[in-house]
């Protein structure tokens, strides 16, 4: 065969290559059209959904940045890999089939003038077994055709042809070449025509004759493998990297994170001297020296605050102090006067008298409410029968029809108490039920066991009024909180309920108000029983509330 035929071949095999490595080669990665966004708040509802359904600890910094580094790694790491891949399969591919052809060409060529015009079917199988016996080491089968016979080595049996080929080798002058899987394994098929020249222009013409060439590409497969293993722990490694660069950063990230969140802790604790140290210049860092001036700002503040406290609360309980002796002198002279005042000048001394008495509580609740505040509030405890002492508080100060009691009997409920707070606390619930609700006011007594083992005293006074209004309830033990304020100028101070609340806690109990189903309002008081007497007294420091309905 000319040189030209040979050119022409050489062009015509990696033509059909292409197409045929398209057509048949399994394994082949293809691009793929991306799937069309659907419009509409559709892929929006579904992202939140999903991230709805991620727990919590999940949807946390580290955890997305972690995400982040990992997608970017593996996106960028498989798309290497793919186009890697790609251009070195191809490459030893067309190395694997150049290689090959040419070889199959050159002993072809070697073979093609002794055979005959007109080959029968010794001279084929004459021409295979040269060909074969000229690359005996290559795994190769050899199969050559011409008109109805057929020729095989180094034995019977021969892939089959796809229709392609078989025209292609009809009808063309050039070597062709196909790709196919049998058994599961690659193998390359080469049929090659073969020409001879005519008359004096040197015609080349096809003399029926086709040879063909199948070999097994195992070694090439291997290589392929071989790559697709590497890309596998490039990839790994990728992910690897990933990881550690994702940890870093977010630790980089969290730690000023972190220490924010421990100083907000700090701060919410009333640690407000605590700061943080500012390093470098990015948001972190001025996110930290916001939140130090921040700091620094509430710090000044507070302390602001809490000085004009403390001088408010020395000014009530030096005013008081101040007060209590010309009052009590004042209470003795309107005492006496009440009782030679008649007429016009009686009722000016009564109403003296009344006004008196009520501004000489009021200091008396005032300084009551500054020892709780300066913590001077003492307990004086000793052993009584409650039941009793809640009789003779009731009994001293109002009729029986006005005050229903429902106590245990003599003896069954003791208790270490301090017996004067124990008569502030009846006097005040029960004088407020009276004031601020309708008769006939009831008075309980009980014993609680809780689910810990712990015995309480419960008191509870209840009425038949309107009850306490809604928004009035979580400020009914503020002082000086009133729930109506057209009873501003009424008999109550607005210290009564404060100073019961300030005493049931420095026994270490509880005090609750409520409205019952039925109309009313109830107070509960628990107090604990069978305590130590070297129980630690409870806090009173605690900022107790108060108030009348």
């Amino acid at each position: 065969m000319s040189d030209r035929t040979s050119a022409r071949t050489r062009r015509t095999v990696r033509t059909r290559r292409t197409a045929g490595e398209r057509r048949t080669a399994p394994g082949v990665p293809t691009a793929e059209e991306p799937p069309a966004a659907v419009p509409g708040a559709g892929p929006r509802r579904f992202l939140r959904a999903a991230l709805a359904r991620i727990p919590l600890p999940l949807r946390g910094l580290r955890p997305r940045l972690l995400t982040s580094f990992v997608l970017v790694a593996m996106a960028s790491s498989l798309g290497t890999g793919a186009l890697a891949f790609r251009e070195a399969r191809t490459g030893v591919l067309q190395q694997s089939q150049d290689s090959v052809i040419n070889q199959f060409r050159k002993s072809v060529d070697a073979v093609a003038p002794s055979i005959p015009i007109a080959p029968n079917q010794a001279d084929l199988q004459s021409a295979v077994d040269q060909v074969l016996y000229a690359n005996r080491s290559s795994g190769w089968r050899i199969m050559a055709t011409y008109g109805g016979h057929r020729a095989y080595a180094p034995s019977a049996g021969f892939v089959e042809l796809s229709p392609e080929m078989l025209r292609s080798v009809r009808d063309r002058r050039v070597a062709v070449f196909q790709r196919m899987n049998v058994d599961g394994r690659p193998r390359l098929v080469v049929g090659m025509p073969v020409t001879y020249t005519w008359g004096e222009g040197l015609e080349t013409r096809l003399s029926g004759l086709v040879m063909y060439l199948e070999v097994p590409q195992t070694t090439e497969e291997g290589y392929v493998e071989a790559m697709v293993h590497g890309i596998e722990r490039a990839t790994l490694m990728a992910l690897c990297l990933a990881v550690v660069l994702a940890l870093l950063a977010a630790s980089g990230v969290l730690r000023p994170v972190r220490a924010l969140r421990r100083a907000t802790r700090r701060m919410a604790a009333g640690h407000l001297d605590v700061r943080l140290n500012v390093t470098g210049s990015d948001e972190l860092a001025d996110l930290s020296q916001s939140f130090n001036e921040t700091a620094a700002e509430l710090e000044r503040t507070v302390r602001e605050l809490r000085r004009l406290e403390a001088q408010g609360r020395r000014f009530v309980a030096d005013v008081s102090h101040e007060l209590r002796t010309p009052l009590a002198a004042m209470s003795a002279v309107t005492d006496v006067l009440d009782l030679e005042g008649e007429g016009e000048t009686g009722e000016a001394l009564r109403l003296i008298s009344e006004g008196t008495n009520r501004l000489s509580g009021l200091v008396n609740d005032l300084m009551e409410i500054s020892r709780f505040d300066a913590g001077a509030a003492e307990l004086n405890r000793d052993e009584i029968d409650l039941a009793e002492s809640v009789r003779r508080s009731v009994a001293s100060r109002w009729r029986q029809e006005q005050v229903e009691t429902r106590l245990p009997g003599p003896g069954e409920l003791r208790a270490r108490v301090d017996p004067r707070r124990l008569d502030v606390v009846t006097a005040n619930l029960i004088g407020n039920a009276l004031r601020h609700g309708e008769p006939p006011v009831r008075l309980t007594m009980g014993v609680r066991v809780d689910g810990a083992g712990t015995a309480w005293a419960v008191i509870e006074v209840t009425d038949n009024g309107p009850g306490i209004a809604e928004e009035a309830m979580p400020h009914i033990f503020e002082r000086f909180y009133k729930a109506s304020t057209s009873r501003a100028r009424s008999e109550s101070s607005g210290l009564g309920l404060a100073i019961t609340a300030e005493n049931v806690r420095l026994h270490g109990g509880r005090i609750r108000a409520a409205n019952l189903p039925r109309g009313g309002a109830v107070f509960t008081v628990e107090l604990p029983l069978h305590r130590d007497d070297t129980d630690t007294e409870a806090d009173t420091g605690a900022g107790g509330g108060g108030s009348t309905r």
